[in-house]
C-alpha cells in the first residue's frame, strides 16, 4: 500500500449503532461501486456511520469538510513552491482516486459550484478525475468509492445541488433514532446511566418539536453527547444543558425560555 494513504486508515472500531438496514445497503452499493449521498440532519450520525464503514470494510477514508470557500483546485491539487522549486501536490479528492480511498464531501452543497462539476465524472460509469493542470485524466483506483452528505432541511433553491448530480447517487435517508437507540448511543457515548440518557433524550426530542417554529434545528445527538459528558465530569445539569443544548441553537428569547422549560421539566426547576 502507498504510504501516501495510510495516514488515512482507521485502526479502531468507531462506535456506531446501527438503526435500521444502512449498514447492509453500504455494503451492496460499494461492491458496485456506486456514489452515495447521505441525507438527514446535522448531529444525526452520518460522518460517524460513514467512519465505521470504512473501518468495516479495511478502506482508508478522506473526509473533506466542504464550506463557501472550497474550489476544485482544493480538491484537485495544484503547484507549490518548495525546496525543490514548483511541485505538483494532490488534493484530498485526487489522494482518494489515486489510491483507492473513500472519499467523503460532509456538507457538500456548502462547497462552491464548481467543485461539483469536478465529481460528475468520477460519479457515473467513467470513474474519472480530470486534472487539467497536469493534462492527466485519472482513471478511478478499483477500491475508490464516492460518499457526500448534506441536510435537507437548511437547502434552498439557491442552495441545493442539481439533479444532474444528484442523479448520479445513490441515497440513503438519516434520522434521529427512536427514543431508546438514542438514549443507549447518548448513555454509551458520554458514559452515563440510562436514566440520565433518557433525560436528554426527552429534551431533544421536544426541541425538535419547534423546527419550523422558531428554531432550523432540533438538539442533536451529538449535542447530547456533550452535554451527558459534562454532567459526566461534574458540571451541574442545568447549567451543562445550558452551554451544550439550549445556548448553542437559538437567540431567541422565547425559544430559549421554551427550551428551558424543557430541561426543567427534566432536571427539575
Amino acid at each position: 500500500m502507498n504510504q501516501r494513504i495510510e495516514p488515512y486508515r482507521i485502526e479502531s472500531e468507531p462506535y456506531y449503532r446501527p438503526v435500521s438496514d444502512e449498514v447492509s445497503l453500504f455494503e451492496a452499493a460499494y461492491a458496485r461501486r456506486i456514489p452515495l449521498l447521505l441525507k438527514g440532519p446535522t448531529g444525526c450520525g452520518k460522518t460517524r456511520f460513514v467512519e465505521y464503514m470504512a473501518w468495516r470494510l479495511r478502506k482508508p477514508l478522506v473526509t473533506i469538510a466542504c464550506n463557501e470557500d472550497l474550489t476544485a483546485s482544493d480538491l484537485v491539487g495544484r503547484y507549490l513552491l518548495d525546496a525543490a522549486g514548483t511541485v505538483w501536490h494532490d488534493g484530498p479528492l485526487t489522494v482518494a482516486v489515486r489510491y483507492g480511498a473513500i472519499c467523503y464531501l460532509d456538507e457538500v452543497v456548502e462547497a462552491r459550484a464548481d467543485t461539483t462539476v469536478v465529481i460528475h465524472p468520477l460519479a457515473d460509469d467513467r470513474r474519472m478525475l480530470p486534472i487539467d493542470r497536469l493534462g492527466e485524466l485519472l482513471h478511478a483506483h478499483a477500491d475508490f468509492e464516492l460518499v457526500m452528505s448534506y441536510n435537507p432541511g437548511y437547502q434552498t433553491a439557491l442552495k441545493d445541488l442539481k439533479v444532474s448530480t444528484k442523479q448520479r447517487f445513490g441515497a440513503l435517508d438519516f434520522q434521529y433514532a427512536s427514543f431508546d437507540i438514542e438514549t443507549e448511543i447518548v448513555g454509551r457515548e458520554a458514559g452515563v446511566d440510562a436514566d440520565l440518557a433518557s433525560k436528554l433524550v426527552g429534551i431533544a426530542q421536544r426541541s425538535r418539536d419547534l423546527r419550523g417554529r422558531g428554531l432550523d434545528e432540533g438538539i442533536s445527538t451529538r449535542m447530547l453527547v456533550r452535554a451527558g459528558a459534562l454532567i459526566a465530569d461534574g458540571v451541574e445539569p442545568h447549567a451543562a444543558c445550558r452551554m451544550a443544548l439550549t445556548r448553542p441553537v437559538s437567540d431567541d428569547e422565547d425559544v430559549l425560555d421554551a427550551l428551558d422549560g424543557f430541561v426543567d421539566a427534566f432536571f427539575g426547576p
